[in-house]
């Protein structure tokens, strides 16, 4: 595969990895039902995207930075509204 090839297809891996949050976050923006949603679980895929995000910059993957600061956006999304309606 040429560079540009593997470029789009990390950009397409972490395109569809991050928008896999955008339908939890959409529900829980709409019911404000957070009781299936873990504290830990969304603290921690947090602490963990923070880090990949870190590590995407440190070594310049573009891929890897967009994903991740996508991810985190809906996770701390998520997160914050688990935190406000229990």
């Amino acid at each position: 595969m040429s560079p540009a090839s593997i470029e789009l297809l990390g950009f397409t891996a972490a395109a569809l990895t991050s928008l896999c949050w955008l339908p939890q976050a959409w529900r829980t923006i709409r019911t404000r039902d957070t009781k299936a949603i873990s504290l830990w679980t969304q603290s921690l895929l947090a602490l963990g995207t923070v880090l990949w995000f870190t590590y995407g910059l440190q070594i310049a993957s573009w891929p890897v930075v967009v994903a991740n600061a996508l991810t985190l956006c809906l996770v701390l999304l998520i997160l914050s509204m688990k935190l406000r309606f229990g």
